[in-house]
């Protein structure tokens, strides 16, 4: 199956990268310094996007093999992509965004977000495997 075959099944995922690029390079209202609600509130913002971003991918992955099986690979894939993805947003506020600041902290909240939403796609396959062999 081509590219364009297999993405279909991540529309969704594809929909959620451009709100979270979007939302990451608009310009915000200038505030007090300490977040909407409190400081660092938009690190949870971070883990937030990227931990729904993770889910999506792993469905449209579950719906174009349209089984729940098990793959490293594809674990792996996933967190190469959201890895460039994060990189690239912080590099993008870097040097074209000058009203954003770039922080690593922003990628390292990303990486969790990622990292949270991989342990539930191996903690669900894994009791879904369970079920079914009946251990």
């Amino acid at each position: 199956m081509n590219i364009f075959g297999q993405l279909k099944y991540q529309v969704w995922a594809v929909v959620w990268t451009v709100i979270i690029v979007v939302l990451c390079t608009m310009r915000m209202p200038s505030g007090n310094g300490h977040g909407f609600f409190f400081e660092g509130f938009d690190k949870f913002v971070h883990m937030g996007f990227f931990f729904v971003l993770t889910i999506l991918l792993f469905y449209g992955k579950i719906r174009h093999q349209h089984n729940y099986s098990f793959s490293s690979l594809t674990i792996f894939k996933i967190i190469v992509i959201t890895a460039l993805l994060g990189a690239g947003i912080e590099l993008l506020q870097l040097k074209f965004f000058s009203y954003r600041s770039a922080e690593w902290w922003d990628f390292g909240c990303d990486m969790i977000g990622v990292f949270m939403g991989v342990f539930s796609y191996i903690l669900l396959h894994k009791s879904n495997y369970n079920e079914k062999t009946g251990n």
